[in-house]
């Protein structure tokens, strides 16, 4: 066993290491935890490009060593290398495979990803990119997109096949229509925790616009799991609906609510239809009005809502106005959708999420949505989270109407 005596530096770039000897034992640190590189990722990087150098030579004999085994063994690594780069390529290269508009602003991309397929778990998402090289071209200008947080609707493992559905809402989301089949794209995860999905419990869903995309899978793995599943699944429009038969399947009664459009017509005898928000159609349900309930808000164990912030704040809220009394004691779940950027589970802190104490008002340590989406709704400051999403709103209609330009302008030249 080698062993090795680190002396002082005489100048800070040499200054790598950092060590403790006590009670026999060396302790040595590198990278953020050296104090001269302590502070941020960027300083943490500059202790490896500065130390890898002497590092490296502290093994030269044993990389020598190594060197000298694989050009004896050349062909038999090189073939175990090929094979290795070929499993990459085929489960780790994320490939469009379609790109179907289910609505006038929502659109479903399914893509060929069979790493990210295997692990996905009901509730995670995936971080979706397209490449700046390949990205398509308007002019001089590259239709590149912005790191788009993006949940899984459905998985096929098997095939290798997932499906991400996603709203129209910016420049970038927009883009998702001009992927074509067999496209390089970057898909990163599954990230975010799942959502914990329990045995043999009445569990409420409440699904808002995009919302009811997240829910498929959670809603499926609920009843998996010997749950019943009561679902207030609501539209803005009632030409919003998209995928009516995969709710159905997954769920006991569904509660179809509109705001305006066209009034969903139910096809189970079991189904509603309510003209109104998802708040108003849970106190008419609660109240009798739609038909005896099927499964009354007393025996429910667990609320879980999705969609916008405003809807989830309105379920908060109701539990302790017109349904204070309707409701025993359950865990009521929200998905939260702070403004995000790496995604990578505690590291830029764009997704912050403020929560305060439901009893005092006490700011607590706050939690990083992109680590767990999932969030108690007592929890959560939701006025802090839509004074957040707010911030990037100019931002969006920007971009937007630059791709409408763009894309116009296409036209005309076209």
């Amino acid at each position: 066993m080698k062993t090795f005596r680190l002396r002082p530096a005489s100048r800070l770039d040499e200054a790598f290491f950092t060590s403790y000897n006590r009670d026999g034992r060396l302790v040595s640190f590198f990278g953020d935890s050296h104090p001269a590189y302590a502070g941020s990722v960027v300083r943490a990087m500059a202790s490896a490009r500065r130390g890898y150098r002497s590092i490296a030579q502290l093994f030269a004999e044993d990389i020598a060593a190594a060197a000298q085994r694989a050009d004896a063994d050349q062909e038999d690594h090189t073939t175990e290398l090929e094979q290795f780069f070929t499993s990459l390529e085929r489960d780790c290269t994320a490939r469009v495979v379609r790109v179907e508009r289910l609505t006038p602003t929502i659109v479903e991309l399914v893509v060929s990803a069979p790493q990210a397929a295997r692990k996905f778990r009901p509730g995670q998402f995936y971080r979706l990119q397209n490449y700046a090289a390949t990205a398509p071209r308007i002019g001089e200008h590259r239709l590149v997109m912005e790191a788009l947080a993006m949940t899984g609707a459905w998985t096929e493992p098997e095939e290798g096949l997932l499906s991400m559905i996603a709203l129209e809402v910016g420049a970038s989301t927009r883009m998702i229509a001009h992927l074509q089949p067999g496209e390089k794209i970057v898909v990163m995860g599954p990230t975010g925790a799942p959502t914990h999905i329990p045995e043999n419990e009445n569990v409420l869903l409440c699904g808002g616009g995009l919302g009811n995309a997240v829910l498929f899978s959670i809603a499926s793995a609920l009843k998996s799991h010997g749950c019943r599943v009561l679902y207030f699944a609501g539209y803005r429009n009632g030409e919003d609906l998209f995928k009516m038969n995969v709710i159905q399947e997954a769920t006991d009664q569904v509660i179809w609510c509109t705001d305006r459009g066209a009034e969903i017509v139910p096809q189970r005898p079991q189904d509603r239809h309510y003209r109104g928000t998802i708040i108003e159609a849970m106190v008419a349900y609660h109240e009798g009005k739609l038909g005896e309930p099927l499964m009354p808000f007393s025996t429910v164990n667990r609320i879980i809502a999705i969609g916008s912030d405003g809807m989830m704040h309105a379920v908060k809220r109701v539990r302790w106005g017109a349904l204070r009394t309707a409701f025993g004691p359950h865990v009521a779940i929200g998905s939260i959708n702070s403004p995000m950027q790496c995604m990578m589970k505690e590291i830029c802190a764009q997704c912050l999420q403020k929560h305060v104490d439901p009893v005092t008002g006490r700011e607590l340590v706050p939690v990083f949505s992109c680590f767990n989406q999932d969030q108690e709704l007592d929890r959560v400051d939701f006025d802090s989270l839509r004074d957040r999403l707010a911030m990037n709103s100019v931002l969006e209609k920007l971009g937007s109407a630059w791709l409408e330009y763009l894309l116009s302008y296409e036209q005309r030249v076209g």
